[in-house]
């Protein structure tokens, strides 16, 4: 059905990830938002062109007609607009909806989390691009996914490839498309989509295929902007001169090593460094772009620019839970999670309160209220008289590293015996 459950350990480890993303974020000083589910049919109508038809329409049982977020990126202009925000820095980590036939084996889903990071405001070219990188870059950086290489384009430069080589400009959009699929599959299948699906001719593909393999860093953007056709097309002449601009701003990060220019919308390479470099693909990390007013003055889209980034991290995030199943043969990304033979835990509890004899029940209620009135995480178990040997092992289980053992002999001395459950040392406290 396109959605899926995720079980305790695999939710918290989800939880650990993203707390790290969100850390990434923050210290670049971005501020959370939070935005409905559910916005007006009119609002998301209309801003995605062919993907449009994937957007979860509901039946109009209150008076107005409404649909199901499609991505986080509309809310968030809508939300600039009707609070008058012309400058913002915010992130926004959420579930989004697509009415789209389900490969789950390919990740897609109908219901996921979608990680935004949004710079909206009026800025000098290319300095918040270049920002945006380089979080992508910290946070791979810290995923330790292993081998990565981030690939950027610039729109206005495609445009000025379909126009040079012949592409009426109505076609446009759906060629745009088809090339976007080269993160998908090769070079031949994507020129069979464009001339026996989009009807382009033969010899336009042919010349569009000249230009959408090439791949490059800063050598690749000097030489377009000598092409002889590229040089005299004032949209791909202003791309490709931020795309340099850009490049020079990585190099002061220090990250061109891993960024690439090519002609596929921007997406992510992770290289498998165990088996003989198998790449695992994770797209459209995201774009930057101005979002078009529509509506009235109550629903209307911020026209103020944005340079953005958009699901992809989560995608990272399921990449690396994949790893954490078995599924996939990259390096195990866990942060925390180094150490070899580490378990995922499901709970942050520090300890259990256990005890060795019956009839205590009263006396791990009290200790119990008095670590969490303490502000300590702890559990217990829910039966009055539960044998040692099962608390222990559910501490074994579950991860709790310490027991707090209360028995006849504690309550007789005042002191509680504390037992940590790895090296099975005890102390009296």
């Amino acid at each position: 059905q396109g959605t899926r459950d995720h079980p305790p350990a695999q939710a918290a480890l989800r939880d650990r990830l993203l707390a790290a993303v969100v850390a990434c974020f923050k210290r670049h000083g971005a501020a959370a938002i939070d935005t409905p589910v559910l916005e007006l049919r009119e609002m998301l109508t209309g801003k995605y062109g062919e993907e449009a038809k994937l957007i979860y329409e509901l039946q109009d049982q209150g008076g107005e007609l409404l649909a199901l977020r499609y991505d986080l990126t509309v809310p968030f202009a809508r939300y600039l607009a009707m609070n008058k925000i012309t400058n913002m820095k915010r992130y926004h980590v959420a579930k989004v909806y697509r009415r789209d036939n389900p490969a789950t084996t390919r990740g897609r889903y109908r219901e996921f989390y979608q990680c935004d990071f949004d710079i909206a405001g009026q800025f000098d070219p290319m300095i918040p691009d270049a920002e945006c990188l380089k979080i992508v870059h910290e946070v791979l950086s810290d995923l330790q996914l292993g081998d990565f290489l981030i690939k950027v384009n610039d729109r206005r430069i495609l445009n000025g490839v379909f126009a040079v080589c012949g592409v009426p400009e109505s076609k446009f959009i759906t060629t745009c498309s088809t090339v976007d699929k080269l993160d998908k599959m090769p070079w031949e299948e994507v020129r069979s989509e464009m001339v026996g699906e989009k009807g382009l001719s033969p010899e336009a593909a042919d010349r569009i295929g000249e230009y959408v393999q090439l791949h490059g860093g800063l050598d690749l953007i000097e030489r377009l902007l000598q092409d002889p056709k590229l040089s005299q097309n004032k949209l791909a002449k202003e791309g490709l001169g931020d795309m340099k601009l850009l490049f020079e701003y990585l190099t002061l990060f220090g990250i061109t090593g891993k960024v690439r220019s090519e002609a596929e919308e921007m997406c992510l390479d992770l290289k498998n460094q165990r088996r003989h470099q198998k790449a695992v693909r994770v797209p459209s990390l995201g774009e930057e772009g101005r979002p078009r007013s529509q509506g009235n003055s109550n629903t209307q889209l911020s026209s103020v620019s944005q340079c953005r980034f958009s699901g992809g991290l989560i995608k990272c995030v399921q990449v690396v839970l994949s790893v954490h199943s078995g599924n996939l043969s990259l390096p195990r990304a866990c942060l925390s999670l180094q150490a070899s033979g580490e378990k995922v835990r499901a709970t942050e509890t520090q300890v259990l309160v256990a005890t060795p004899q019956k009839h205590l029940l009263a006396a791990r209620l009290k200790l119990i209220s008095e670590l969490w009135d303490a502000g300590i995480k702890a559990e217990m178990f829910y039966k009055k008289d539960p044998k040692l040997l099962k608390q222990l092992q559910y501490c074994e289980d579950t991860g709790i590293p310490l027991a707090a053992i209360v028995g006849e002999q504690e309550l007789t001395d005042g002191v509680v015996k504390l037992r940590d459950v790895a090296t099975r040392e005890e102390v009296r406290m």
